[in-house]
């Protein structure tokens, strides 16, 4: 009873219900911020704290000094102010301790904090009690004490707890409403604590109107600043709430791939790609429920990428990729859950694509290498099986016609038809595959050998059957060869290997166009192709060598000059005929290093004889059409320090007809270093005379075989005669190949002939004896040319 009548005898009741009303805004802003400061960032931590403090403290302060303004105990009153002050400054750290500690992420961090609050607001209380002077005796209860403080602590425990179930967005009002309770029930029942008995004047520094005035003051600038840090706590909350949502709608809309917030099932944002994935207006999406699209989304793991699909209408499934992310979630509040939603169905048709791409040519759309290889592995694996496999190498004929008439556009759609064709004439079983260009494989399971023609005629049909390219008609051949496993091979890359070489054969043949692999044919190709490698190694294993064979003049019989001629000679001792070596160089390309070699070697030698006799050597059409010709002579005579008019380069006619102006061209090039030319093989050719008035030929070499048959009829005599008169006309000297009897050269010298080479006047020699060949002749004598006894015995 003594609480009722001290609050209802003893206080203001206006004033009173003002201090009510302060504590409870008081504690609405108290318990918003230490919400605030329990999911605060790190670094924002402090500043809440600080505001928590001072809306804490100031409410408790000015609660507790509006109510002894309101207190009238009959008596003048008079507050120390220095006790005063300390009561402020106890509030508000008492207020900062226990929010700091009560907003730990740790158990019973805020029912302790709640009880450190507590326990701030009693210190608080009956430290400003002690600032407390009237005329008067006062007596205090400690019941009623003790009971104030159980009651401060209890409640101020209970409103902790409250607030931290609220979690992030709860209510804090049921928080506020325990805090007003243990802060006026421990200053109500403090002041039932305190009798006070009027006793005799008390002389203090400030009269109790004094006092009353000042204290106004006082709870008047608290009040403003317990105001200030609310609006300021609500401001920084706005601008905090704006922030975010300002970050989640650029997130939300910035970003490429459906995004979607949604709390308790419920979307609360949705940017316009999630709209535009579901086919659904943007509003309409805000307040629905997401598992009309998404209904796996409770299986989707969070933090990880998950593979699902939208339902859209009309049952339509689109592949899409969830990522989600967890946001918040205390207590009994639904967490903020965020979705960010992928649009696979370009990505899985670029993937589809690539894979198809990798297995399927991309012109025709038939299987790639890599698909052929896959099968043809897998049909030849089992050595056991019954059955047979036929590899059949399809190259198709006259097809760079087409490219080179009408076009490489016009050749593709040529392809394409004659693949379509192919793919439509398969039976279940049969497989066919373009590897590139022109070229096409087929595979299929035979029981005998000649069960392959079936499928190479079927082919051979689809191919040479004319395609309309709507401004031509054209058509194309095919070469096919025919490997069977395991017959042939046993390893798949061999049966290729055997199925293109009876394809190449195919090609090569005049009355047929589908060949079986034959092992002899094999044998001849891998020889070739032995014999290839070899050369290699010859060149970089410096196995050549150059012989050289003398020239001299018919008339005189005196040493004109050398003919280089290159041999090779392998390590066991074997002689390779450069008749068979040098068409082999000149089909892999070899020609031009071997030709460098041959052209930089005969250089050397012959810049080293004392006597400045002319070097001849041969060059290859190869060589000859390479742009650089030119510059290389020109860099090997600049070496070998080798006289420019001491070197002779010979040509062949054939050389001249496959590119004249070319040709020419370069002839020219070389004849202004000095170097002089020579036709070769003159009168086998196609066009002697034409090849002659297109380039001024320093000399005409007569080939050999005019002098194997001068003995065979008067044919040989007349060509050989004619040549002869030519040269002459022409004022170019002429050289005869092949001198191998007195009687041949007797002859050329009577038809004025220049210079001879042969058997007859030496065979080819290592350059160690070809400078003891001047020796071997002597001049001109009467009817005979006289010879040291090496010279005659070789001659016999």
């Amino acid at each position: 009873m003594r609480f009722f009548s001290c609050l209802v005898e003893d206080h203001n009741l206006w004033l009173v219900f003002i201090a009510a009303i302060l504590c409870l805004l008081g504690s609405l802003v108290a318990t918003r911020l230490f919400q605030k400061l329990r999911f605060a960032e790190k670094g924002g931590r402090l500043a809440w704290a600080f505001m928590g403090a001072i809306a804490t403290g100031a409410t408790i302060w000015c609660t507790h000094f509006v109510a002894m303004i309101a207190y009238q105990p009959g008596v003048d009153v008079t507050y120390e102010p220095g006790l005063t002050g300390v009561s402020l400054g106890i509030a508000i750290c008492g207020s900062a301790l226990a929010l700091w500690f009560g907003s730990r992420q740790m158990r019973f961090a805020a029912p302790i904090g709640g009880v450190l609050f507590g326990l701030a607001v009693t210190l608080m209380h009956y430290i400003g009690m002690k600032a407390f002077a009237a005329e008067a005796v006062i007596h205090w209860s400690p019941e009623y004490v003790a009971a104030s403080i159980i009651g401060a602590v209890v409640f101020g425990g209970l409103a902790f707890e409250v607030a931290r179930r609220a979690g992030r967005s709860g209510s804090t009002r049921p928080a506020a409403l325990l805090m007003v309770g243990g802060i006026v029930t421990l200053h109500f029942t403090g002041m039932a604590a305190m009798i006070v008995i009027p006793f005799a004047p008390n002389v203090g520094d400030i009269t109790g109107q004094e006092a009353n005035l000042v204290m106004a003051f006082a709870v008047a600038g608290v009040g403003l600043l317990v105001l200030g840090t609310g609006v300021s706590s609500h401001a920084l909350d706005l601008q905090s709430r704006a922030q975010a949502r300002q970050r989640l709608a650029h997130l939300v809309e910035g970003s490429v791939d459906g995004m979607v917030v949604e709390q308790g099932g419920v979307i609360l944002a949705a940017n316009a790609a999630f709209a535009d994935l579901v086919g659904a207006d943007h509003e309409a999406l805000i307040g629905g429920d997401l598992s009309k699209w998404l209904p796996e989304r409770n299986q989707l793991g969070v933090g990880v990428l998950t593979q699902s699909a939208l339902h859209l209408d009309e049952g339509r499934l689109v592949p899409v990729e969830v990522a989600v992310r967890r946001d918040g979630g205390e207590a009994n509040t639904a967490p903020l859950m965020i979705y960010a939603v992928r649009d696979l169905r370009a990505r899985l048709a670029q993937e589809r694509r690539i894979a198809h791409l990798a297995r399927n040519d991309s012109l025709t759309g038939l299987p790639n290498r890599t698909s052929f290889l896959e099968l043809l592995t897998k049909q030849t694996a089992d050595a056991g099986v019954a059955h047979k496999v036929a590899l059949l190498a399809i190259d198709l004929d006259r097809f760079k016609e087409v490219n080179d008439i009408h076009g490489h556009a016009a050749g593709d759609q040529l392809l394409v038809r004659i693949g379509e064709r192919m793919k439509a004439c398969l039976k279940p079983g049969e497989f066919i595959a373009r590897l590139g260009g022109d070229e096409f494989v087929a595979v299929m399971q035979i029981a005998q050998r000649e069960d392959a023609l079936g499928l190479a005629d079927r082919l051979r049909v689809a191919i040479t059957e004319p395609v309309d390219l709507g401004h031509a008609d054209v058509m194309c051949g095919a070469s096919v060869g025919i490997a069977i496993w395991p017959d042939d091979a046993a390893e798949p890359s061999a049966l290729i290997n055997d199925a293109d070489l009876a394809m190449y054969r195919a090609k090569a043949s005049l009355t047929t166009d589908v060949c079986f692999y034959e092992e002899e044919m094999d044998k001849a190709v891998r020889e070739r192709r032995r014999l290839v490698q070899q050369l290699r190694e010859a060149l970089d294993q410096d196995q050549f060598s150059l012989n050289w064979q003398v020239q001299a003049s018919a008339e005189t019989g005196e040493v004109t000059g050398y003919e280089v001629l290159l041999r090779w000679i392998q390590p066991d001792g074997t002689f390779v005929s450069p008749a068979e070596f040098i068409p082999l160089a000149e089909e892999s390309g070899l020609i031009l290093p071997i030709g460098e070699w041959v052209l930089r070697k005969a250089c050397a030698e012959a810049a080293l004889w004392e006597a400045p006799y002319k070097i001849a050597v041969n060059l290859s059409p190869i060589q000859l059409g390479h742009v650089d010709l030119p510059r290389l002579v020109h860099q090997i005579l600049m070496e070998t320090g080798l006289a420019p008019h001491r070197l002779e380069l010979e040509i062949t006619e054939t050389a001249m007809i496959a590119d004249l102006d070319r040709t020419t061209h370069i002839l020219r090039q070389l004849k202004l270093l000095g170097v002089s030319i020579a036709m070769d093989d003159f009168g086998t050719g196609y066009s002697s005379l034409s090849t002659l008035r297109a380039f001024p030929f320093d000399k005409i070499k007569l080939d050999r075989s005019f002098m194997s048959e001068l003995d065979g009829g008067p044919q040989s005599a007349a060509i050989i005669r004619a040549v002869l008169a030519l040269g002459e006309s022409l004022d170019i000297p002429v050289l005869a190949e092949g001198v191998e009897t007195l009687e041949q050269l007797s002859f050329l010298r009577d038809q004025g002939c220049d210079e001879v080479q042969g058997y007859l006047l030496g065979r080819p020699k290592p350059v160690a004896d070809s400078q003891l060949q001047d020796e071997a002749l002597t001049m001109w004598n009467g009817e005979k040319i006289v010879f040291i006894a090496e010279a005659a015995s070789e001659a016999a």
